[in-house]
């Protein structure tokens, strides 16, 4: 078993908030990807980023 995170970093990286476009930050506690913009924080489940509005919960920041 190695010590890598099930996911790429430069993956999450490219990836942008599916409502604004804006840029998303990732928050490697929570395993989500944060869009300041629109307020959502997108899970990612199994190293996968789960981009979908209704998947994200709304977020007080």
């Amino acid at each position: 078993m190695t010590d890598r995170p099930p996911y790429d970093r430069r993956m999450l990286e490219a990836l942008v908030c599916p409502l604004t476009q804006t840029r998303l930050r990732f928050d490697a506690e929570a395993q989500e990807l944060i869009s300041d913009a629109a307020k959502l924080a997108f899970p990612i489940r199994d190293g996968i980023p789960i981009m979908l509005v209704d998947e994200a919960r709304q977020i007080d920041t």
